[in-house]
């Protein structure tokens, strides 16, 4: 439980209490050393190899992209960082602004990343989406303007000036387990032929452990008895928190919902420990905290 999850516990210092003083966030943007985490289209620029590192940019560079409004992350190591959106380039431009490594999905290389590195550009690439989502007022539809370093979205009609925040969605992720036996289903949406733990966003009006029951029995018509919280994980694939948790089983015959699942199971502990071939059973990627659901189940046994 001490080891944070991928993507999560940044040693960084967003010194939140100081991003609505402009003449602060201004002499951040100033720094000698200031860094630029670029973002073009949800993807992150990173220099490959089998440790992939992060690739950042100078001040002059931002400039040269004519970024209007880089979002201030914080400081690390007294270096202060800022997400750069520059998905306005066209992919030909990449390599003259962004000559070192390649933009790719996080998602297929963070596992392998130094962690703190990988979670700098998962925070970067989730509120580089939230303000590309939301440029206009939901109130009244009037454009927007970055403030707070970026972390607040304010409505240009005066009437309006409806703030914004950056938006997380909560979701629930859970390791349903009977005895000796863990529940995994397999999604439409993954890569064949990987099982991993079910998972659903929580609705309004209802707790967390709610909707671990919900969901469990909606996607595999098992009930849910009681509910133990392990972790939580930052997962901006877009703008998701998961919340992770293991559920106890109150029966054990499968009624899948075939929208939502191609397969589910129950495997046991001894087969979660054998190897598989890759072609018929694959667990989930090292990133994520379904598979930390998983692993630490198994261990516990």
């Amino acid at each position: 439980m001490e080891r944070p999850n991928f993507y999560a516990a940044l040693p960084l210092d967003r010194k939140s209490e100081l991003r609505r003083d402009d003449a602060f966030v201004v002499s951040r943007l100033e720094h000698r050393e200031a860094r630029f985490v670029p973002v073009w289209r949800t993807r992150n620029l990173v220099r490959e190899g089998q440790a992939p590192q992060a690739v950042w940019l100078t001040r002059t560079r931002i400039e040269q992209i004519s970024v209007s409004a880089p979002v201030y992350l914080g400081d690390w190591d007294d270096v202060p960082y800022f997400a750069a959106d520059i998905s306005h380039l066209e992919e030909t431009e990449l390599t003259i602004h962004a000559p070192e490594g390649a933009f790719v999905d996080l998602r297929g290389v963070g596992a392998m990343m130094n962690r703190d590195e990988g979670g700098l550009l998962a925070y970067a690439r989730g509120l580089a989406w939230w303000h590309s989502r939301n440029r206009f007022c939901g109130v009244c539809g009037a454009p927007n303007r970055a403030e707070a370093g970026g972390h607040v979205l304010r409505c240009t009609n005066p009437n309006c000036a409806t703030e914004h925040f950056p938006r997380t969605d909560p979701a629930v992720i859970m390791l349903i387990v009977s005895g000796d036996k863990c529940l995994l289903g397999r999604n439409r949406r993954f890569p064949l032929p990987m099982y991993s733990t079910l998972a659903g966003f929580v609705e309004p009006g209802e707790s967390l452990e709610d909707c671990v029951r919900r969901e469990t029995f909606e996607e595999a018509g098992i009930r849910v008895g009681a509910v133990e919280y392990r972790s939580s994980q930052p997962w901006p694939f877009p703008s998701s928190i998961m919340l992770g948790f293991w559920g106890e089983a109150l029966n054990e015959d499968i009624v899948r919902d075939d929208e939502e699942l191609m397969d589910a199971m129950w495997v046991t502990r001894d087969f979660l420990r054998q190897e598989h071939d890759p072609d018929k059973f694959r667990l989930p990627r090292l990133d994520s905290i379904a598979r930390r659901l998983i692993e630490e189940w198994i261990a516990a046994g």
